[in-house]
């Protein structure tokens, strides 16, 4: 439920936004554009955004036959998750990581870079699997992806400003088109908004993944080991990512990189590790890999 708005205000926030920002470039008539761009993207949003992030990233649907070992994997941890099986996917990227999308757990997809495949140990790349089972499990997979494409979208207002000021900002008249001034401050507002809608939605979420794929597989070391790894990894060989979907990615893409590693997306690798490091310490004695867990709030 608690998705389900947050949601329905992110599509909200977008359509704000869009029809502040065509009345700020184009005056009235832009306005009205603006609105009818709204409800094409919410539709979009909703029903294909996951399809759009896969397709940008190149990534290629396996099935058994493919990569037997990983899709033995997913299928085995969806079952003990009560989950229906996801779409599997790899992506043609040497940069370990790897993301879950989709608008519910009947259409889901998880994803995987081919460089996690050559990094990580079998039990390090289930821990991975089944953190990425609870965005699943816990609904974080449809606003993750709506966010993706809410801050690509302000990204691009952000862009057509950049270009409406150097071409001169159109009219100052209300009812002809927007002013200098407008486009200025769209200028200024539309990456700062997208930071917010990033950063809003993801720390939080990734612990409670976290902790979901400790109880999915039993305890938290192998997912503590693949995050170190995954970590370090990334610093070597990093992961290309459209920063509006860093937030998606178990590791964030964009640690490590200049000015973005003041924005981070995700919490600090050393803080997620001391939980599941914790998680182990109060869990009496190893649960059998065939607990059933509970769903986290």
């Amino acid at each position: 439920m608690l998705n389900n708005l947050k949601t329905a205000l992110l599509l909200g926030l977008l359509t704000g936004l869009l029809v502040v920002a065509g009345r700020l470039l184009g005056g009235q008539q832009g306005m009205v554009l603006a609105f009818g761009f709204a409800v094409v993207m919410n539709f979009s949003a909703y029903w294909f955004s996951d399809k759009v992030l896969l397709r940008m990233y190149g990534a290629r649907q396996i099935g058994p036959d493919d990569a037997p070992e990983v899709y033995a994997m997913v299928e085995d941890l969806a079952r003990r998750a009560s989950l229906p099986m996801p779409k599997v996917y790899v992506l043609p990227q040497a940069g370990p990581n790897a993301f879950a999308t989709g608008r519910n757990a009947d259409h889901a997809a998880v994803a995987v870079t081919a460089g996690i495949l050559q990094v990580l140990s079998p039990e390090e790349l289930r821990g991975v699997l089944a953190h990425e089972l609870g965005h699943v499990k816990n609904g974080d997979i449809l606003i993750a992806t709506i966010a993706a494409t809410l801050a690509g979208a302000i990204s691009m207002l952000a862009n057509i400003a950049q270009w409406g000021l150097i071409f001169g900002g159109g009219r100052s008249d209300d009812e002809r088109g927007g002013s200098p001034l407008g486009l200025l401050v769209t200028l200024i507002v539309a990456p700062f908004s997208a930071m917010l809608i990033q950063l809003a939605i993801s720390r939080s979420r990734e612990y409670a993944a976290d902790a979901y794929g400790a109880q999915l597989i039993g305890e938290g070391r192998p997912l503590a080991d693949a995050l170190i790894r995954l970590d370090q990894a990334n610093e070597r060989v990093p992961t290309h990512a459209d920063p509006s979907t860093a937030h998606l990615f178990i590791v964030s893409p964009l640690v490590g990189r200049g000015v973005s590693s003041l924005f981070r997306t995700h919490p600090h690798t050393e803080d997620r590790v001391r939980r599941l490091l914790e998680l182990d310490q109060r869990r009496p004695q190893r649960t059998p890999f065939g607990f059933q867990p509970r769903t986290l709030a």
